[in-house]
């Protein structure tokens, strides 16, 4: 059936209106369909718990990454990558400030090594673009990182600052990674198959070429995590009982949910946390 204003028709010749879909919000629902209720449907949201330290790192890292880009092309220097990641630095969810002082140091190196490889006149065509597209079910929409032009086609880069080491796999198993490829090729009608991590801590890239079959099955997947969610939130609102249509889905995750004091399956199944318990390891003692 032809696309009309964004959306397709239905059996009775009716609009279907298309889900609108961000990688966050099916990655919600795959971890744990209570966390997506508590996210999206509960309103007003429950209470959150107190911020991770390694989240701050990373937003850290991506704005200044984002504002060397903004920068004049004379300026852009490591060192000034270095600045950027110190101006906008953020101590929250760090142990104290010795610790986030240590971690800011060691983010900032990672800022500037990283620059020092890139070329400052190669001018991304896009850089945290918001892209959309549409699918048989979906609207489709998210933010890439950058997006490089290289032989006359697109590539998709995603920064990472993670204690966790990477692969390919990583790159090709990403679902966010594939929904930027749909959407920079249908934002920037240009072709796009390729998308890659880059992992500041240790200087590695890691990368995969899409083909439409492997696209096929992302959308899929994503359309079925849809289908789902809209079974669930449609049976919610008629009247059934929460946590039969949004049960937990717990494990050690738990660990790590924002909504996790609201949640006693999800605090009986992992142990709490401290806020700096995802930064990667120190090399050196802190000292208070």
């Amino acid at each position: 059936m032809s696309q009309i204003a964004g959306e397709q028709l239905g059996l009775a010749g009716m609009p279907k209106r298309l889900f609108a879909a961000t990688p966050s919000k099916l990655a919600s629902f795959d971890h744990c369909p209570r966390r997506y209720r508590m996210t999206y449907v509960d309103r007003p949201v429950p209470p959150k718990g107190p911020p991770w330290a390694h989240n701050s790192l990373g937003a850290a890292v991506h704005a200044a990454l984002k504002r060397w880009w903004d920068l004049p092309t004379r300026r852009r220097t490591p060192e000034a990558a270095g600045a950027e990641l110190t101006a906008g630095w953020a101590e929250d969810g760090f142990r104290d400030p010795a610790q986030s002082a240590y971690f800011r140091t060691k983010a900032r190196g990672w800022v500037e090594g990283y620059a020092s490889t890139l070329d400052p006149t190669d001018e991304p065509l896009g850089v945290e673009r918001n892209v959309a597209a549409t699918t048989q079910g979906l609207a489709l929409s998210g933010r890439a990182d950058r997006i490089d032009e290289r032989d006359g086609e697109l590539v998709i880069v995603d920064y990472k600052t993670g204690r966790r080491s990477l692969s390919e796999d990583d790159a090709r198993s990403s679902q966010a990674l594939a929904f930027y490829v749909l959407g920079a090729r249908r934002t920037l009608h240009r072709p796009c198959n390729r998308v890659e991590l880059h992992h500041l801590p240790t200087g590695s890239v890691h990368g995969w070429t899409h083909t439409d079959a492997t696209l096929a099955r992302q959308v899929t997947r994503a359309e079925a995590t849809a289908e789902d969610i809209t079974l669930a939130t449609d049976t919610f609102a008629a009247g059934a009982d929460a946590d039969s249509v949004f049960p937990p889905r717990t494990g050690p995750h738990c660990s790590w949910c924002d909504l996790r004091r609201n949640c006693p399956e999800g605090q009986l199944a992992a142990p709490d946390r401290p806020s700096w318990s995802g930064l990667p390891d120190e090399d050196e003692p802190t000292v208070n």
